[in-house]
């Protein structure tokens, strides 16, 4: 689901999407263990692209992947098993380069569990060489121009 932003973020589209939390991705303390969370901003990514109407696996079928460069997350509060979880997702940066993606992680009560960003860059599937996003995918480029976080 995408939703539009208000105030500052007016132009900014959020896909949201439900966090299924297993028993098994709980550690020793009872909470999601911390590695979890970057397959829940794994969730958010792909489902963000699949709201705008693209697709990841169409990207490596056309000869390229977009691997993480850099992550970065913050905890802000535990989720447990039996709690309700939810990965908002949206473009922090796309510089033609570089997408970062931005997220927040929350909880039924719509409070923070985490916020974190993935940078991905595009690289040739046959040798792993960088490329330019806007140059491989111009359409998906431009759409992401559109909907980016502005400063």
């Amino acid at each position: 689901m995408i939703t539009k932003g208000s105030g500052p973020v007016e132009n900014l589209f959020i896909s949201t999407r439900e966090i299924q939390l297993y028993y098994a991705d709980t550690d020793m303390m009872g909470v999601i263990y911390h590695a979890n969370y970057l397959k829940f901003f794994e969730l958010g990514r792909t489902g963000f692209i699949e709201d705008l109407g693209y697709s990841y696996l169409s990207m490596e079928e056309s000869g390229y992947f977009a691997p993480v460069y850099d992550v970065q997350v913050t905890y802000r509060k535990p989720l447990r098993y039996g709690d309700k979880g939810f990965v908002k997702t949206w473009v922090e940066l796309n510089d033609g380069i570089k997408t970062v993606y931005g997220y927040t992680i929350v909880n039924g009560d719509e409070e923070i569990c985490a916020e974190g960003k993935t940078t991905h860059i595009i690289v040739k599937k046959d040798n792993f060489r960088p490329t330019s996003f806007k140059k491989a995918f111009p359409e998906w480029y431009l759409k992401y121009e559109e909907i980016k976080k502005k400063d």
